[in-house]
């Protein structure tokens, strides 16, 4: 009977065995046709998204196929290379617009709107952060031609991108608001061009507004920039009006590139950007030969070769073509990887053939500092990886190591004003879902050294500071510089008075005022770089009711009575808060800064002392009331020394609390708290 259980139960498991061993060999194969499908799946994905726009957020509704363009039907003189340049808001990218129609790179519907701001960031400010590429083709007395167009930044913190541009044109659209005139960018951007030898068409636009005085600005452009008021265009961009002129007046007063078919190819990398599937996209200005798909290509900067691998126009979007020629604007692919092989300004040539390289780009100056940090140490090698990408995109940043006790490891970046460094964090947030703490913006102060140990160990008697935290004690040093600059102030002369007192309040120095017209006034004041950096621009548009317009250039150094201030929070200094500041500016700015960051940060369990100090001086001070229970509550009669004991003992639990502790700053902290209010 034994034997029998034994022989079932045998054959039982055999069964078992046979079954779970089939079923695992089809579960098997199931999931290796699972995975080649995936596998099919990815790559027709990854095909498909070659075709997207490197840096698009969304797609512009076109009226072109995607044949291919046969460019070599366009020769050098028929070819026109034009940016449009003017101050913030004078509709610029409304212009680009109406063109890209004209010419039928782009259908007439309601989603094409600032077409050329293609960043987030751009369309939620309502500002052009970037400077976009666009290829036009115009028919002009039965000839065709093509126009490339660079749309630019009116904003002061974004001159490099105009300056940039510039080096790939010929000549420029200067547009002037027919309401507000001429403003400071206005004349900061005309002496960018006419420096660099372009032909300059001013063009009037908004004729269509209420309040527009178009021949006002006409006998603007001719006093200030000597320009004949014949000159000027007067146009409505929004409606389109006389839009068709300007197409002419390009065609007309614009000369073609200087570039020589019969020459080796040269190109001039003028801007890029970063595709995940492709690699770095170069935007490139063609100043001698021809280059297609599948030639050997070298970069004069690193001496790499590369492979092209893609090549077009810009239309606004990526139109792959066949070969470009001498004299034309488009994109290559080249299989670059490492974000730090495509340099800004580099020039490019043919494997066989090397050819002298272009003068390049005067490397932009970084204006304003801060120390950018992970909110975890964690996302260091992302945020990393996310700085170097973004910075490809924008080369004005400069990049440093840095590390802070409280924050651990990062950066230091330089920027080109505030706005530049706000809108370079927003892009961080945006395109690469990075969280940052950005300290206060400083500017770079230099020290000249007394001390011959020090002298030796920097290697020389100057040096610059752009981290407060190692601004050097005064027994060591001889005298402090700060940066200067010359700042360019346009205003309705009812304002004046007032802005005169702004001025004088940040500690600059009247150089000139002249009117341009009968109701405005163009002043140039010298200003110590750290007075304005912060928040001058908001506090002059809120004086002038937002009439008022403000430019500034570096104008070097000068000497200064210079002291470091701390922030001590419950007897500890904050290093990221430390701040360089003017000896007769001390206690107000020490005072001003507690006030701030006891309605900034948040009460806790334990009283919070806010402290400036210079030295071991403490000159300001703020108290955070903390947060407090009622012990008493549950005492309902009884001795007053058991009430007594209650309190002592919440005392002594407070005390002990400061003592260990860790205060909490806000991220915004670090910014508002150098904002101030004047009266």
């Amino acid at each position: 009977m034994t034997s029998v259980f034994l022989t079932m139960s045998l054959f039982l498991v055999k069964g078992l065995c046979e079954t779970h061993a089939k079923r695992v060999f089809q579960l098997k194969i199931h999931r290796r046709k699972m995975h080649d499908s995936s596998m099919v799946y990815t790559l027709i994905r990854h095909r498909w998204r070659k075709r997207l726009p490197v840096v698009s957020s969304r797609r512009m509704i076109s009226t072109q196929t995607k044949e291919s363009i046969d460019l070599s039907k366009f020769p050098v003189d028929k070819i026109r290379n034009f940016s449009i340049i003017a101050h913030i808001d004078h509709g610029k990218s409304t212009l680009a617009d109406r063109l890209l129609e004209m010419t039928g790179a782009i259908a007439k519907t309601d989603k094409n709107k600032q077409v050329l701001d293609k960043l987030q960031v751009e369309r939620e400010r309502g500002i052009t952060v970037k400077a976009q590429t666009a290829s036009l083709f115009y028919s002009h007395h039965g000839q065709q031609y093509l126009l490339n167009l660079i749309d630019t930044p009116g904003h002061v913190d974004f001159s490099y991108e105009v300056s940039r541009s510039i080096s790939a044109c010929q000549g420029v659209l200067l547009i002037v608001d027919a309401n507000q005139g001429i403003q400071a960018q206005t004349v900061a951007n005309f002496y960018l061009a006419f420096e660099a030898q372009l032909a300059i068409i001013p063009v009037i636009n908004k004729i269509d507004l209420r309040n527009a005085d178009p021949e006002r600005v006409e006998s603007q452009i001719e006093k200030v920039f000597d320009i004949p008021r014949e000159e000027c265009i007067q146009i409505s961009a929004k409606l389109g009006t006389n839009v068709e002129t300007v197409l002419k007046a390009v065609v007309d007063r614009i000369p073609p590139p200087l570039a020589c078919p019969n020459d080796p190819f040269k190109a001039l990398v003028f801007d890029s950007s970063f595709d995940h599937y492709r690699g770095v996209v170069t935007n490139v200005a063609l100043f001698g030969g021809q280059v297609k798909k599948g030639d050997r290509i070298v970069s004069a900067h690193h001496s790499k070769t590369y492979e092209v691998n893609e090549l077009g126009l810009l239309r606004p979007d990526e139109h792959p073509t066949q070969r470009l020629y001498a004299g034309q604007v488009g994109y290559i692919i080249a299989g670059m990887k490492d974000v730090k092989e495509a340099q800004i300004g580099d020039t490019l040539h043919l494997q066989d053939q090397p050819v002298e390289a272009l003068p390049g780009f005067k490397p932009a100056k970084a204006m304003v500092f801060a120390g950018m940090y992970p909110m975890d140490q964690s996302e260091y090698p992302g945020l990393r990886s996310a700085i170097e990408r973004l910075t490809l995109n924008d080369s004005s940043v400069t990049v440093q190591r840095d590390s802070s006790l409280a924050l651990g490891a990062g950066w230091r970046l330089g920027f080109l004003g505030l706005l530049h460094m706000e809108v370079f964090n927003q892009r961080l947030e945006q395109e690469h879902n990075a969280s940052v703490i950005v300290t206060a913006p400083t500017v770079p102060y230099k020290a000249i050294l007394s001390s011959a140990k020090l002298i030796k160990e920097h290697g020389s008697e100057e040096i610059t500071i752009v981290n407060p935290a190692q601004f050097p004690d005064r027994g060591v040093v001889s005298e402090y510089l700060e940066p200067v600059v010359l700042g360019t102030i346009l205003t309705p002369d009812s304002y004046t008075g007032k802005i005169m007192s702004l001025c004088l309040s940040r500690r600059a120095v009247q150089k000139n005022m002249v009117y341009i017209d009968d109701q405005r006034v163009m002043m140039k004041y010298l200003f110590p770089l750290n007075e304005i950096v912060v928040d001058f621009y908001d506090q002059l548009k809120s004086l002038s009711s937002g009439y008022a317009s403000f430019d500034y250039e570096n104008a070097g150094y000068q000497t200064a009575e210079l002291i470091k201030m701390d922030i001590l929070l419950n007897g500890n200094p904050v290093e990221e808060l430390a701040t360089v500041v003017h000896r007769n500016r001390a206690y107000s700015t020490g005072k001003s800064m507690c006030e701030r960051l006891k309605d900034t940060i948040p009460r806790q369990m334990f009283e919070i002392a806010v402290q400036a100090a210079i030295g071991s001086k403490i000159i300001a001070r703020e108290t955070i009331k903390a947060y407090r229970k009622n012990v008493l509550a549950k005492c309902y009669g009884g001795d007053i020394t058991r009430k007594m004991k209650l309190l002592k003992k919440q005392a002594e639990g407070k005390k002990k609390m400061r003592l260990i502790g860790r205060v909490e700053v806000p991220k915004d902290a670090f910014i508002n708290v150098l904002k101030r209010k004047d009266k």
